[in-house]
């Protein structure tokens, strides 16, 4: 089952170009910050914005707080190879397992690229991983047999590459394979990394639990329509991708001992947000359900926030949902004032990019 948009008052139209601004090439971080905990951050108050770096958030967060990451792991899911007989390369990131049953092979949900169409009938070759193209789908997805007696997730570690953004102009490389990858990562599931948690390191929670901050764990396995941008013309008519989440009963516990001591939920990345906030109890106002299942949560403003009180996040692409979300959070003028500033400032942007924290909502 999907979750599917909350619903927001029936007010104005929200043109997507609300959510637009001009991104300089020079602004987009190519490579991340030396150290994992080196990035600058920007700390947006109601009416100013102070300039931090990340090392230092957990003296910012309020002591008692929940802190919830996405343990979420990303998989080395893009692949280089070519066509079996033309010896054409090929290009493919696969974005999950597939419903579909096929004897002797598993059946995976893919995208690719090729110097031709790449049709159904066939076989590539990634070096000892070999698949066949059974199915194209109308939207230009694949489905990809493989073949492979150790399985797909175990040859993708040994000849699979971390899908690192397109923005990302250059090949990844070996410390792609622990940077774009969060201390915390477990469940393997991503095909890109939740990035607000990318600058957390073991000391950075050690000292939340000083301050004793609790550590809470949501998983939402980060799909490629993260990453998209909205071609309508009306965010309410933009199709939500579905992502699979999972909340515990550990951490809906953890969440309703929060509001007993009236601790602030704070949310290390957008899809932390995404996962609590689609599993909010519209009942009880401010906990959760535990739940596994897929959400299509759109998330813009005018969307009532139950669960999230603060939020660490990266800088976010033009015309995206998730800087619709972040307008939500913390209203529309503030976000293009503080992404002005950070601009201005010389910030870096998106997946390897400088941090922002949002102590606050503002609705």
């Amino acid at each position: 089952m999907a979750h599917s948009a909350i619903s927001r008052p029936a007010r104005f139209p929200l043109h997507t170009a609300l959510f637009d601004y001009e991104l300089p090439e020079a602004n987009i971080a190519q490579r991340p910050a030396e150290a994992r905990d080196g990035a600058r951050m920007l700390v947006v108050e109601e009416s100013s914005c102070q300039d931090a770096w990340v090392r230092h958030w957990p003296t910012l967060v309020p002591e008692g707080a929940l802190v919830v990451l996405n343990e979420t792991r990303v998989r080395k899911a893009r692949l280089l190879g070519e066509k079996r007989g033309s010896g054409g390369r090929v290009e493919l990131l696969l974005l999950g397992p597939s419903l579909t049953q096929q004897a002797g092979a598993e059946v995976w949900r893919a995208i690719g690229r090729a110097s031709k169409p790449l049709r159904e009938g066939t076989v590539l070759d990634f070096g000892a991983l070999s698949g066949c193209i059974v199915a194209k789908r109308e939207d230009g997805e694949l489905e990809v047999a493989f073949s492979s007696p150790s399985g797909v997730e175990a040859e993708l570690e040994r000849v699979g590459h971390m899908p690192i953004p397109p923005y990302v102009r250059r090949d990844d490389d070996a410390d792609d394979e622990e940077r774009y990858q969060t201390v915390f990562a477990r469940e393997l599931g991503s095909v890109a990394a939740p990035t607000a948690g990318l600058h957390l390191t073991s000391a950075m929670l050690s000292a939340l639990q000083a301050r004793h901050c609790e550590l809470g764990k949501v998983t939402l396995h980060v799909g490629l329509g993260t990453f998209r941008p909205v071609s309508v013309d009306d965010l309410d008519q933009h199709v939500m991708h579905r992502e699979r989440y999972e909340v515990s009963p550990l951490l809906a516990d953890q969440i309703a001992a929060a509001r007993q001591r009236n601790a602030p939920v704070v949310a290390v990345g957008t899809t932390v947000v995404r996962a609590l906030e689609s599993a909010a109890l519209a009942e009880a106002p401010g906990l959760v359900r535990p739940t596994s299942e897929e959400t299509q949560l759109l998330i813009q403003p005018g969307v009532k926030f139950q669960v999230v009180d603060a939020l660490l996040t990266n800088f976010h692409q033009p015309r995206s949902t998730l800087l619709a979300l972040v307008s939500a959070f913390i209203g529309l003028s503030r976000l293009h004032s503080a992404y002005r500033e950070a601009l201005s400032r010389g910030y870096r942007f998106l997946s390897y990019g400088d941090a922002m924290w949002l102590p606050r909502r503002f609705e």
